[in-house]
C-alpha cells in the first residue's frame, strides 16, 4: 500500500500533535482553526461512499441491486456498511494512523462510522477484525481494535477485543493477486467463543476485495453467529 506524501504527511502531523490542546484546534486536512478535527468543508468533501451499490459487499451496483459476484458466491456476511470510499484524503487519513502511528486521527474515523451505523440495526456485539501476533508485535497496535472501542462506547455495543483470533501469519493481502488472496487467508481465523443465535459486526479501517471479512465471518458463522455485518471505514470500489 502506497505511503502518504511528504505534503500529506505534514499535514497529519500537525494535527496530531495539537490534537489534545485546548480550544481552538486545527482541522487534520487543511489545517484551519476548527472546533472539530476536520472542519465543516473538509468534512463535507470527503469521499463519501453513498451511491447506489450491492448491499452485501458495498461495491456500486445500478439501482442498488445485489451484485453479480455476490449472487453467484454470497459471501459469509449478509451486509456490509462502509462510509467512505477508498480515496484521497480518507486513504491518507487512514494510512497516517495505521502506517505513521497517527492514533490521534482514530476518533474522527471511529466516529463517521458510529454515525452511519446508529441509524442501522445495531448488532449484539462488535469484534474487531484480529492482528497475528507478530504483525501487532511490529505493529504496536490493532487498527481495528482502536477504531472498534470508540464505536462501542459511542452506540453503547458490547465489544469483544478477543472475539476472533488469527491463527496463522499470512503475508499482507496489498500486492496479491485478487485470486491469491482467497487461498492466503483460508483458514486464517478462529473463535472459542460462543456466538449462538448473536449478531456480529466485524469493524475494520479498509475493505478491499472483502476476503479477510469473508474469511473471519466464516469463522463466526462456525461458532454459531445467526448474523454477521461487516464495518468499515472505507471501501474500495476500483474504477
Amino acid at each position: 500500500m502506497p505511503r502518504l506524501s511528504n505534503f500529506s504527511t505534514g499535514i497529519l502531523n500537525s494535527c496530531t500533535n495539537i490534537a489534545h490542546s485546548a480550544l481552538p484546534r486545527a482541522c487534520c486536512l487543511c489545517g484551519t482553526s476548527s472546533s472539530k478535527s476536520l472542519c465543516p468543508a473538509c468534512h463535507a468533501d470527503l469521499p463519501w461512499h453513498r451511491a447506489p451499490q450491492c448491499p452485501r459487499c458495498a461495491l456500486p451496483t445500478l439501482d442498488g441491486a445485489v451484485c453479480g459476484q455476490c449472487l453467484a458466491k454470497p459471501p459469509a456476511f449478509d451486509r456490509t456498511l462502509a462510509v467512505l470510499i477508498y480515496a484521497f484524503p480518507a486513504d491518507a487519513l487512514i494510512q497516517a494512523m495505521k502506517y505513521g502511528h497517527q492514533l490521534a486521527l482514530a476518533p474522527t474515523l471511529a466516529g463517521l462510522l458510529a454515525e452511519a451505523a446508529a441509524t442501522g440495526e445495531r448488532p449484539d456485539v462488535l469484534v474487531p477484525m484480529p492482528l497475528h501476533p507478530l504483525r501487532l508485535r511490529e505493529r504496536g497496535f490493532n487498527q481495528a481494535l482502536e477504531l472498534a472501542k470508540i464505536i462501542a462506547h459511542q452506540l453503547g455495543i458490547p465489544l469483544l477485543p478477543q472475539g476472533a483470533e488469527r491463527t496463522r501469519a499470512t503475508p499482507p493481502q496489498v500486492g496479491l493477486p485478487w485470486k491469491e488472496r482467497t487461498a492466503n487467508l483460508r483458514g486464517a481465523f478462529s473463535s472459542s467463543l460462543d456466538y449462538t443465535g448473536k449478531h456480529v459486526a466485524i469493524v475494520d479501517d479498509v475493505m478491499t476485495t472483502g476476503t479477510s471479512l469473508n474469511e473471519l465471518a466464516k469463522a463466526l458463522r462456525r461458532q454459531g453467529a445467526s448474523e454477521v455485518s461487516a464495518w468499515a471505514v472505507a471501501r474500495t470500489v476500483g474504477e
